[in-house]
């Protein structure tokens, strides 16, 4: 089946400018946005704060931390009452 050339066309257009936005992305600013929410690692008793997730809005100490077989970090915070709740080490800052 053959497309249309407008219609081609129309798609290699937003290809190419879809490709071009990711590579300035990478060059100019990739690690500035994957570090963008925590200015610091987060580390075992380390006092942070919940951003983004389920359990947004909360804080407490960070506990247990795991690495998935995929490489995603998982953490344990236990909160000031006592409440533990796991949740991605991705989804916290970490608080001075």
């Amino acid at each position: 089946m053959v497309l249309p050339s407008l219609r081609s066309s129309a798609f290699l257009c937003l290809f190419a400018v879809g490709l071009a936005r990711l590579t300035a992305w990478q060059q100019n600013g990739w690690s500035e946005f994957m570090n963008s929410k925590s200015n610091k690692k987060v580390k075992d008793r380390a006092q942070c704060r919940v951003v983004d997730g389920t359990h947004a809005g909360k804080s407490g100490i960070v506990r247990d931390m795991k690495t998935s077989k995929t490489g995603h970090v998982t953490i344990t915070v236990v909160q000031a009452d006592g409440e533990r709740f796991k949740t991605m080490a991705k989804n916290v800052v970490v608080e001075s």
